[in-house]
């Protein structure tokens, strides 16, 4: 049995952050970053039989034709994240009364739409990556036992002798999507590459405003990294805990984003929204 600090639920008996009951979620699961999309999204529901929320995690349940899904936010980090995943996992695979964990695991699919800053000139605002590896500057996944089998070792350590990573920060990881989930997306027009996700918006992603980056060239070398043919397409902040925790618990994970700025040419696109829309949009009929 769990002690009681370790599987935290409600008095309601929901869990902890995420303000939901099992049988709340479906197996099926869209993480966006931003609460406020999943309103926005959830008016391509219908039967709408879940909306909850706490802090920033909000949820709704419902059928996209004949396909139940769940929207779920998740904030913005990997910090938010390790709750999301791990709470999602403890919804569907853990007896939350006796904090049991079930005999035979439910697997989830999981897709992350976000937004994203693009690497390389070829990579332009509007455009859609699909991350077939997410990068992870962040460091979340060390703290979990087991995770080496899941890593492509050999790309981060590429990466890192390249970049001449300094040994003050966390090593970097790199996660491959799901196979199938890529499968799934093959028809689509998405830009597929490399994803790096930083524990951060400012510094860790290359930007200066009053402090400096510990790197001002990171950008610039990131853009021109390739191995066998691959290159770093986009930053964003998220997948490489939702990769990596997912992978570890047996679920399966696939990040699509928007790209809505370029790190090379400055563009920026104000009014993604329409962006947001038309992908979500190809994501609920493929799922």
């Amino acid at each position: 049995m769990q002690k009681k600090t370790e599987l935290i639920t409600n008095k309601d008996g929901s869990i902890f952050h995420l303000n939901l009951q099992p049988g709340d979620i479906s197996d099926k699961i869209i993480i966006v970053g931003d609460p406020g999309r999943v309103e926005m999204l959830s008016s391509f529901l219908n039967n709408i039989r879940v909306r909850k929320e706490n802090r920033e995690f909000r949820t709704v349940t419902g059928n996209f034709e004949d396909r139940e899904v769940t929207i779920i936010s998740s904030g913005i980090g990997t910090d938010n994240i390790d709750i999301l995943i791990n709470e999602l996992d403890a919804l569907v695979n853990i007896d939350l009364q006796t904090g049991i964990c079930k005999e035979e695991p439910v697997s989830l699919t999981i897709i992350r739409l976000g937004t994203s800053g693009g690497l390389r000139s070829d990579v332009p605002a509007g455009a859609c990556v699909l991350a077939e590896t997410a990068i992870g500057f962040d460091g979340l996944l060390h703290f979990y036992e087991g995770y080496d089998w899941i890593l492509d070792t050999g790309l981060a350590d590429v990466l890192a002798e390249y970049l001449e990573w300094p040994d003050t920060l966390s090593y970097p990881y790199a996660v491959n999507a799901n196979k199938e989930l890529i499968e799934l997306f093959r028809t689509e027009k998405f830009i597929k590459g490399i994803t790096i996700s930083a524990p951060g918006f400012y510094a860790p992603q290359g930007r200066s405003l009053r402090l400096n980056a510990f790197d001002s060239e990171i950008n610039k070398k990131l853009s021109e990294f390739s191995i066998r043919g691959r290159t770093i397409s986009n930053y964003e902040m998220e997948s490489s805990a939702i990769y990596g925790l997912s992978a570890l618990l047996g679920h399966k994970a696939l990040t699509v984003c928007v790209v809505i700025g370029n790190r090379v040419t400055g563009e920026f696109i104000n009014d993604y929204k329409p962006l947001i829309i038309d992908l979500a949009q190809k994501i609920f009929r493929i799922l």
